[in-house]
């Protein structure tokens, strides 16, 4: 089964008992016969669009709630997964743990700033709060040309449209949480 079709039996079969709807039912309100439901929802079909969208219609949700990948209730990022954003001389390392999705009003990363390294950062929008937590070393933020010094176990918060930069003065490597909020 590939990853859409295994996305589609997932989502299916949750969304239809979270609206508390057996197959029959589900095939009245998308004109699509039990039988092929129930092969959707083991994967063992491969709808069409045409299909998909009496489906989407008859369970009133959004297409992608229907294809995208599942949300379960507990999802589990390990690090050696992702895939850092870099600079080029790997000065900083920016792992994406949840990155931007439209149903969600956050993001979190993890940063790595190498010793003398910078992480410049252009406005992030309107209306985007950003909070940093300093994990390991020392992190010097530079914004609106004030310098902020936070260590370890400090935090920041701040008002993220305007352009800014992340420094290590220190030794060893920096690491620090980033959160994303919006309005």
């Amino acid at each position: 089964m590939d990853y859409l079709n295994e996305n589609i039996a997932i989502n299916l079969k949750k969304i239809r008992k979270a609206k508390k709807l057996s197959l029959d039912a589900l095939a009245t309100e998308t004109g699509i016969s039990k039988s092929m439901l129930g092969q959707i929802e083991r994967g063992e079909a491969n709808p069409t669009i045409a299909t998909l969208g009496k489906i989407v219609s008859g369970l009133r949700v959004e297409f992608m709630d229907l294809v995208g990948p599942p949300h379960d209730e507990v999802y589990i990022m390990r690090k050696d997964t992702l895939i850092p954003i870099k600079s080029a001389k790997d000065a900083f390392r920016n792992y994406a743990y949840f990155p931007y999705e439209p149903d969600r009003d956050f993001e979190i990363y993890s940063v790595e700033v190498e010793p003398g390294g910078s992480y410049p950062c252009s406005s992030h929008g309107e209306k985007t709060t950003e909070y940093n937590i300093v994990f390991s070393g020392q992190l010097t933020v530079e914004m609106g040309g004030t310098r902020y010094i936070l260590n370890e176990g400090d935090a920041i918060r701040m008002d993220a449209d305007k352009e800014h930069c992340y420094y290590n003065a220190g030794k060893g490597i920096l690491r620090f949480y980033m959160l994303f909020t919006w309005k």
